[in-house]
């Protein structure tokens, strides 16, 4: 069962449970120096605690409820109440300090995709983000999320925006964490890879991202369709969650099916290729890993998706019309689009031509038509 956490009334503030005290010893006409003789403290503790330099402890709060018929338990939650009222005021100001940090996180876009609440105040947003990445301080965030970021090796050029790409991250990987999954299977993933290449023929995303998932999730690996952050500049991430959970995330960056399942596919191949230690993001077609690793998954992704010995009597016609590039992509079972970035990218075809073969797509929000 989960837990919820339910409003709870937090006054803006709470008085000194000393200042009740000395009221009650008003009322009673009873010096706080007779009150430490009677309770057999110094007379010193007791003005300490009058005045809330000294905490009301149980042992205190015991002997008040003996000389003063007040119960122990309303002394402890006076205190625990003023505790809490200060530690709240602590955090605060903490929190306060920290708004600088929050304001580095893209929150207007992530407060549009549903990942940030609306905060009406500085500290409100610090507190939320501090919550969407589960920690609880910024140091902590240092350790667990900025520091990760070396993990993949990121490219000196086109840098992207930690703060956006580690927001971007998060968000994959909290989806990911919701998919339940088989335990990680090699042998399974790798076969169950042709079954998603028939996919890539598929036009209908609410189709082919469902199936997607679900095979994916059969073999242990979480694949996840996360929208790009503005400067994250991420096409798509690899990790593991745990040794038996492999994460793929997916931003649909340049929104063509070419792109979008060339990511996937080299995603995968990372998934099964490299060490379950290793973490690898796409920014912008530069390579983020280790050279030979990317070059590696290149290749099987090309690889898988247009196999060379199927390419060959395509590129030996080398009459590239879109007639003739859809009755080969019918032939291999794949979507035209997909062989249109092949040539484009193998320099068969500018970048500009054929590109009508190629499916788009865009996010569309769930209150759109």
């Amino acid at each position: 069962m989960t837990e919820k956490l339910a409003n709870e009334y937090r006054p803006d503030s709470v008085s000194i449970p000393g200042e009740t005290l000395a009221e009650i010893l008003e009322e009673r006409g009873m010096s706080q120096a007779e009150l430490a003789e009677r309770m057999g403290r110094p007379k010193k503790t007791i003005n300490e605690i009058v005045k809330g330099k000294v905490e009301i402890t149980s042992e205190t709060a015991i002997q008040l409820e003996r000389v003063l018929g007040v119960a122990t338990s309303f002394w402890t939650k006076l205190e625990g109440n003023y505790r809490d009222y200060l530690a709240r005021v602590q955090e605060e100001e903490n929190l306060l300090e920290q708004a600088t940090w929050a304001a580095r996180f893209p929150v207007a876009q992530m407060k549009s995709f549903g990942l940030l609440p609306d905060a009406r105040t500085r500290v409100d947003r610090v507190r939320a983000i501090l919550a969407f990445f589960a920690v609880s301080s910024i140091e902590q965030w240092k350790t667990r999320y900025q520091s990760e970021l070396a993990a993949f090796r990121l490219p000196q050029k086109l840098t992207p925006n930690v703060y956006a790409l580690t927001a971007w991250l998060r968000a994959g990987e909290r989806r990911a964490q919701e998919i339940r999954c088989a335990p990680f299977d090699a042998p399974v993933f790798r076969a169950a890879l042709k079954d998603v290449r028939a996919l890539t023929t598929q036009r209908n995303p609410d189709i082919f991202t469902s199936e997607l998932g679900t095979i994916c999730a059969r073999c242990g690996v979480a694949t996840v369709f996360v929208r790009e952050l503005e400067g994250s500049r991420a096409c798509g991430a690899t990790r593991w969650l745990n040794p038996q959970k492999a994460l793929i995330a997916l931003s649909l960056r340049y929104k063509s099916n070419d792109q979008l399942w060339f990511t996937f596919f080299h995603e995968a191949a990372h998934v099964l290729l490299h060490g379950k230690r290793e973490a690898f993001v796409e920014i912008m077609g530069a390579s983020t890993g280790d050279q030979e690793q990317e070059d590696e998954a290149n290749r099987f992704a090309a690889e898988l998706l247009i196999p060379p010995k199927d390419l060959v009597p395509l590129l030996a016609d080398r009459s590239f019309s879109g007639e003739k590039i859809k009755a080969f992509a019918e032939r291999v079972g794949i979507a035209p689009g997909i062989v249109v970035g092949r040539l484009q990218h193998d320099g068969h075809v500018p970048y500009g031509h054929l590109n009508g073969l190629k499916v788009r797509y865009r996010w569309v929000d769930k209150d759109e038509d």
